[in-house]
C-alpha cells in the first residue's frame, strides 16, 4: 500500500531538464546559474526554477543560427508569413510579479522574442508582430533600469535572442554597376529593411545591455565572442543606414569595453578593407567603419606601434584608390589626418601615398584629394615637408594647369592657409621654379576669371616676397617658351617642304 501511494507522488525533475529548460550551457558555471540555485537578477535572491516552458516551445531543442552548440534553440521560431500553429501572447508586465520571479520572466520574454516574422507581407500576423513589438519595448526598459549585475544565464539569453534576430543573411543588392555610378548612388533612396520596426529595438536593446555597468565584461565576453563580432561586422554591408548606424554605435561600444577584443576587432575591419580595396570595390558600410576607426585612432598611445602605422600604409592609404571614393572620403581624412597630427613624421609617408593614387582623370576626386592634402600640410612639420615638396609640388602645378576650373581654383586655395604659405615661403627656390610656368600660363590663358584672379594673387605674394628669383624665374620661362617657339618654326618649315615635295612628287 505505501508502494503505490509513493508511486503516485509526482517525481522531482532532473537538473538537466531544468537546465534545458532555462537554456543553459552545459558548463558548470552556467548549470549553477540555471539550476536551482539561481538568483534574481535585482535582489540576488534565490529563485523558484520550477516554471512551465513557453507554449508552443520544445525546450530540448536547439536554437543553432550560426551559434553551435552555445545557445539551445527553439523550436521552429521562423514564421514565412503563415499563421503562428501555437498561440503567441503577450506575457505579464515586469510589475506584476513578485522581485524573485523576475529573472524567470526576462528569460521568458527573451525567449518569446526569439520569433521571427515575415515582413515582406504587412498584412500577416499583426497581432503577433504587436506582441512581440511591445515585449521588446519591456526588455529595453528593463535592462535600462536595472540595478544588479546580470547573471551568465541572462546574457546566454539575450546573445540568443539578439543573433537570433539580428544575424541573417543581408538582401542582394539589386542596382548593377554600382562602382561606376557611385557619385549618382548619393542621390538615390537607400533601401529600407521591412524589418526595422523590430530591428530597431533589437539594436536599442543590445546597445543598452553592451552600455550598462551591471554587464560584467569578464563574464559578457564568452558570448560577445570573436564569431560574434565577425558576424556583427558583416552587417555593415547592409543597405539600410539607420542599421549601420546603431552597428557603429555599438561596435564602438564594445571595443571600448572589451578591451581584450580590441586587437581582433582591429585586423577584422583591416580584412574588410582589403576585400573592399582589392576584390570588390562594393561595401556599404565603409564610411561608418572609418567613423569607428576615427575615434579609436584618436586614442591610439604614443609613440604609435608599428602595427598602427602598418595599417596606416597598407589599408588606409589604398582606400583612395576605389572610385567610390566619394561615398566615405571625409572620416577616410580625417583618419589619415588624425596619424600625421600624432607622428608628424608620417607627413612624407602619407603625401607619397596620396601622390600614388593620384586620380588622372577624375575631377571630382582631384578636388577631394587637394583638400585632403590641404588638412594634411597643416599638420605637416618643415623637415618632412622638404622630403616631399618636389614631387608635391608638379602635381600641384598639374593640378594648377587644369582645364576644370575647380580643380584649379582648390589648388590655388592653399595658398590661403597661412601655414602652408609659410612652409613655400621658406622653400620658394626649389618650389616657384616647378609653379611658374603654370602660373604665367594660368594668368594669362585660362578660361576661368576666377582662376586668372586668383593666379595673379599668388604671382604677387612671390614677387613681393623674392623680386630677384621671381624675375629669375620669368626669365627662365621666357627663354624656354622662345625655345619652344623656335622648335615649332622648324617643325612647321619642314612639314612645309615635305608637303611642297610631295606636291612635286605627285605632278610627275
Amino acid at each position: 500500500m505505501i508502494k503505490q501511494i509513493l508511486g503516485r507522488l509526482p517525481r522531482k525533475p532532473s537538473k538537466s531538464s531544468e537546465n534545458r529548460e532555462f537554456g543553459g550551457s552545459s558548463t558548470p558555471s552556467s548549470n549553477a546559474t540555471s539550476g536551482s540555485s539561481s538568483y534574481d537578477l535585482v535582489s540576488n535572491r534565490p529563485m523558484n526554477t520550477d516554471h512551465m516552458p513557453l507554449p508552443g516551445f520544445d525546450s530540448a531543442s536547439n536554437l543553432g543560427d550560426g551559434q553551435g552548440s552555445k545557445f539551445p534553440q527553439v523550436g521552429n521560431p521562423r514564421l514565412n508569413g503563415n499563421s503562428v500553429v501555437a498561440p503567441y501572447e503577450a506575457l505579464p508586465g515586469f510589475r506584476d510579479v513578485a522581485s524573485f520571479e523576475k529573472q524567470n520572466l526576462l528569460i521568458r520574454k527573451l525567449n518569446l522574442c526569439c520569433v521571427l516574422f515575415d515582413f515582406t507581407d504587412p498584412t500577416k500576423n499583426l497581432k503577433e508582430k504587436d506582441v512581440k513589438r511591445q515585449t521588446l519595448l519591456e526588455l529595453v526598459d528593463f535592462i535600462t533600469s536595472a540595478n544588479g549585475k546580470f547573471t551568465e544565464t541572462v546574457m546566454q539569453e539575450v546573445i540568443k535572442m539578439v543573433s537570433v534576430n539580428l544575424f541573417r543573411s543581408l538582401s542582394p543588392q539589386p542596382r548593377e554597376n554600382k562602382t561606376l555610378e557611385a557619385f549618382d548612388l548619393e542621390e538615390e533612396e537607400p533601401l529600407m529593411d521591412p524589418a526595422w520596426p523590430h530591428l530597431q529595438i533589437v539594436y536599442e536593446f543590445f546597445l543598452r545591455f553592451v552600455a550598462s555597468p551591471e554587464t560584467d565584461a569578464k563574464l559578457a565576453k564568452r558570448y560577445i565572442d570573436h564569431s560574434f563580432v565577425l558576424k556583427l561586422l558583416d552587417l555593415f554591408d547592409s543597405e539600410d543606414p539607420r542599421e549601420r548606424e546603431y552597428l557603429k554605435t555599438i561596435l564602438h561600444r564594445i571595443y571600448g569595453k572589451f578591451m581584450v577584443h580590441r586587437p581582433f576587432i582591429r585586423k577584422a575591419i583591416n580584412n574588410i578593407f582589403f576585400r573592399f580595396i582589392f576584390e570588390t570595390e562594393k561595401h556599404n558600410g565603409i564610411a561608418e567603419l572609418l567613423e569607428v576607426l576615427g575615434s579609436i585612432i584618436n586614442g591610439f598611445a604614443l609613440p604609435l606601434k608599428e602595427e598602427h602605422k602598418l595599417f596606416l600604409i597598407r589599408a588606409l592609404i589604398p582606400l583612395h584608390k576605389p572610385k567610390c571614393l566619394a561615398m566615405y572620403h571625409q572620416p577616410l581624412s580625417y583618419c589619415i589626418t588624425q596619424f600625421v597630427e600624432k607622428d608628424c613624421k608620417l607627413a612624407d609617408t602619407v603625401i607619397k601615398g596620396l601622390l600614388k593614387y593620384w586620380p588622372i582623370t577624375n575631377s571630382s576626386k582631384e578636388v577631394m584629394f587637394l583638400s585632403e592634402l590641404e588638412e594634411v600640410l597643416e599638420a605637416t612639420q618643415p623637415p618632412e615637408f622638404q622630403k616631399c615638396m618636389v614631387p608635391l609640388f608638379r602635381q600641384i602645378a598639374s593640378c594648377l594647369s587644369s582645364s576644370h576650373f575647380q580643380v584649379a581654383e582648390r589648388a590655388l586655395y592653399l595658398w590661403n592657409n597661412d601655414h602652408i604659405e609659410n612652409l613655400i615661403r621658406q622653400n620658394r627656390k626649389v618650389i616657384l621654379p616647378i609653379i611658374f610656368p603654370a602660373l604665367e600660363k594660368n594668368g594669362c590663358n585660362h578660361w576661368n576669371q576666377v582662376v586668372q584672379n586668383l593666379t595673379v594673387n599668388v604671382r604677387k605674394i612671390f614677387s613681393e616676397i623674392d623680386p630677384e628669383l621671381f624675375d629669375e624665374c620669368l626669365q627662365k620661362f621666357k627663354e624656354s617658351e622662345a625655345k619652344v617657339e623656335e622648335i615649332r618654326t622648324q617643325c612647321d618649315a619642314s612639314w612645309k617642304r615635305l608637303e611642297e615635295i610631295a606636291a612635286a612628287n605627285s605632278t610627275k
